[in-house]
């Protein structure tokens, strides 16, 4: 019953079967190869639309890597305060970018308005004393669950760009923000004005494998000089390639989203049953958020289960002091007997 991250679980049979078919023979390396060019030729088809797109092994190379091409050292990078770029990397893209500001925003639901960034950017009154604003990044689906539907990012696109600004999509888990959603990925990318997508598989099926997705095409000028210098330009780059053309061929990319999601709506309805338990946010992709006595989250733990107490930034006085905010994270590979068998345990008290 592990439901700490999808990130500990394996790589989907058909990804695997796609490593060890090209891992026979020769091929061209550091990204000549047959497999790489296939890939971003498909990622143009599922998109619908020219653009460039540069594979990279991390969620976080992606996330630097990208954000470099948006914003100089000067710059200042608009998030959630929970993002992924705000709290979880270490300060990459402050390193990727030559030091610019991110400056995460705090907000209910894991998502940032367009009223909320038009206030922040208002506080820019000092000239060159102040980071310029130069990217908003939103998360989708969002560190609490939630997702930005194509009008939301197309609103936020329509305030920043009279600015001079780029919109950065971290798309680590967009294939279940799409899932959930139900909406094309042109209609939330590039036609809702994103710039930039960090394009996320390793989550949902794949070995090591992001891509770094431009729709704005001159943003991709020297980005191949980017992604070397940060040491992401694979030499066995067949590898990676083979891992996305199997990870897009039939929609098994949605397909494993798809089940992740469901499976959280099932876990979502099975937590409401019980009295103690409140979900505070919408499911709308494979992240469900409750929150419980700690003493039936001690004795879950006790018996097996697998989740974290998650940050309760954004719930204010939401959460008493002998409760809490706890993360489950479904994922393609989660056996529906771990989600029925840990309702189960729930039930128990």
């Amino acid at each position: 019953m592990n439901f700490a991250s999808d990130n500990v679980y394996g790589v989907h049979p058909k990804v695997l079967g796609a490593l060890a078919a090209a891992n026979e023979g020769t091929a061209p390396s550091y990204g000549g190869d047959v497999y790489t060019a296939q890939a971003e030729e498909k990622l143009k088809e599922v998109f619908g639309c020219d653009l460039r797109a540069f594979l990279v092994t991390s969620g976080t190379a992606a996330n630097g890597l990208a954000l470099s091409a948006l914003t100089p050292g000067y710059g200042a990078v608009i998030c959630h305060a929970e993002a992924h770029i705000a709290v979880d990397e270490c300060n990459s893209p402050e390193l990727f970018t030559g030091g610019a500001k991110i400056l995460g925003l705090p907000a209910q639901g894991g998502k940032i308005t367009p009223a909320l960034v038009e206030k922040t950017l208002k506080g820019f009154i000092r000239g060159e004393h102040d980071p310029k604003p130069k990217a908003v990044s939103l998360t989708n689906a969002t560190e609490l669950g939630t997702c930005y539907a194509p009008h939301e990012v197309k609103a936020m696109s329509e305030l920043i760009r009279p600015r001079g600004m780029k919109l950065h999509m971290d798309g680590a888990r967009i294939a279940n923000a799409l899932a959930g959603l139900g909406v094309t990925p042109a209609e939330l990318t590039w036609k809702a004005g994103v710039d930039a997508l960090s394009f996320g598989a390793t989550k949902n099926g794949a070995m090591m494998l992001e891509a770094v997705i431009f729709f704005d095409l001159p943003l991709a000028e020297d980005f191949a000089y980017r992604r070397m210098r940060g040491g992401q330009l694979m030499s066995k780059s067949r590898y990676l390639g083979a891992q996305m053309l199997a990870y897009l061929e039939d929609e098994l990319w949605l397909e494993n989203a798809r089940r992740a999601n469901r499976l959280a709506l099932r876990l979502r309805d099975g937590l409401r049953q019980a009295a103690a338990i409140r979900i505070p946010n919408p499911v709308e992709a494979n992240e469900v958020f409750a929150i419980m006595p700690r003493g039936l989250y001690d004795r879950l733990l006790a018996a097996g289960a697998k989740f974290y107490d998650w940050m309760p930034d954004s719930l204010g006085d939401a959460i008493a002091p002998d409760e809490v905010f706890a993360r489950f994270v479904l994922s393609f590979a989660t056996p529906e007997e771990d989600v029925d068998d840990f309702l189960r345990l729930v039930a128990k008290g």
